[in-house]
């Protein structure tokens, strides 16, 4: 056992609030009286989410937690409450207290909550440059306790949900307030307290993703498939897939796992005897399912040439893999090397891991893209790519005299 391992097993541990566990919120009426009671209590709210991901389709909220001053914890049930606006309206202006709250806020959305400010004790972390982040880790460091996460992979879809269930939800929300005070004045005694509130803005605004182009393309494997037929079958089961599981509300890799997509991809089976054969298609769920996903097999099998897909999904807008530029363009890979060295010495000496001190693409793009122009060019392209004021101000200057500097070496 590890130092850390020991100090950790000294340490009590946090079963349930101090409160204990309150009644879960199913009914309008008992959210009315939640409104009311955290409408009255001052201060910020932590607030957190489950979801059922890996056993339910997509990624709805079904418990959502929160605590306020006098008005203690509430858990709603987001699956027989699932519009909770007027709890929005409740809570005003108040800042919310996250744990990673990009995870969180899609969810608290689609239910109807939109914060007006956000303070996010996982990222305020990573800024302080501590090597652990997870919520058990960082209470562990600043409060002294264990905090229980046995429950963490659960399928929060379950109803009822078990007791035991319910008091690790609540403990979420127990800490976070404590946790807020403590990591804020690490922020400000570090000079980090500003960065630290551009970020949780810049989380809070945060549109939500694109949509991906070919998503199909991100089935696990698919990168060993290389014909354009093979390449067929991983779409066409992929859709057939994905239609099933948003059809059961069941996640995808319960309906048909990616290995088994891969592997008739490989195959490329012309019968449901030749399908069965295949070894990752002979346990019995996915034996048992077969014959209703050959068709899909056989329809791309039965795709003109001019309807398969390409051996490449669909170039980004940003520029080729790093790895090539040695040869395509030598004097943006003299940039890469030299800042990347740059924005590590400078992530190391304030103590911020190089990815929120300068978003990778941000960086990559800038060297890629630069003719020159020096630091102002380079304030104007960070801001353009969403680099926040502190990160532009930071990093700007370092990268211009890192071009500089790869620009007086004479390529060989």
């Amino acid at each position: 056992m590890s130092d850390v391992e020991a100090d950790a097993a000294q340490l009590p541990t946090l079963t349930e609030p101090v409160g204990g566990v309150p009644p879960l919120i199913t009914t309008p009426e008992a959210l009315a009286q939640a409104c009311i009671r955290f409408a009255a209590a001052t201060g910020p709210v932590a607030a957190d989410a489950e979801r059922a991901s890996g056993f339910r389709y997509g990624q709805a909220t079904y418990l959502a937690q929160f605590k306020r001053g006098d008005a203690g914890i509430a858990l709603i049930d987001t699956d027989a409450l699932p519009d909770l606006r007027a709890f929005g309206e409740a809570l005003g202006d108040a800042e919310w207290i996250f744990h990673a709250a990009s995870q969180d806020l899609p969810g608290m959305r689609d239910i109807g909550l939109e914060p007006a400010r956000v303070f996010d004790t996982e990222l305020a972390a990573r800024l302080l440059g501590w090597p652990k982040v997870g919520l058990a880790a960082v209470v562990e460091r600043e409060l002294g306790v264990v905090l229980a996460k046995e429950h963490s992979a659960q399928d929060w879809s379950t109803r009822p949900l078990p007791p035991s269930w319910l008091a690790y939800a609540a403990l979420d929300v127990e800490v976070l307030l404590d946790l807020r005070e403590q990591l804020c004045a690490h922020l400000e005694a570090a000079g980090k307290l500003e960065w630290a509130l551009e970020e949780f803005e810049a989380v809070r605004l945060a549109p939500p993703p694109e949509p991906r182009e070919e998503p199909w393309r991100r089935t696990s494997g698919s990168h060993l498939v290389r014909d354009p037929r093979s390449l067929a079958i991983v779409r066409s089961l992929w859709e057939a897939r994905d239609a099933e599981a948003r059809r059961r509300d069941t996640s995808p890799g319960r309906v048909l796992r990616d290995a088994a997509i891969v592997a008739a991809a490989k195959a490329r089976p012309t019968s449901l005897e030749a399908l069965i054969e295949i070894p990752e298609w002979s346990t019995r769920g996915t034996k048992r399912g077969a014959a209703s996903w050959l068709p899909a097999i056989e329809e791309a099998l039965a795709l003109p040439e001019s309807e398969l897909p390409a051996r490449r999904g669909p170039a980004g807008d940003g520029p080729p893999q790093a790895r090539l530029w040695k040869d395509k363009r030598p004097e943006a890979h003299a940039r890469h090397l030299a800042a990347r060295d740059a924005i590590a010495t400078l992530s190391e000496s304030l103590e911020i891991p190089a990815e929120n001190l300068l978003q990778p693409d941000a960086m990559r793009r800038a060297c890629w893209e630069y003719r020159g122009g020096g630091e102002a060019w380079l304030q104007t392209f960070l801001a353009d790519r969403g680099a926040r004021s502190w990160q532009i101000n930071l990093t700007a200057p370092v990268l211009a005299g890192a071009f500089d500097a790869a620009a007086a070496i004479e390529p060989s």
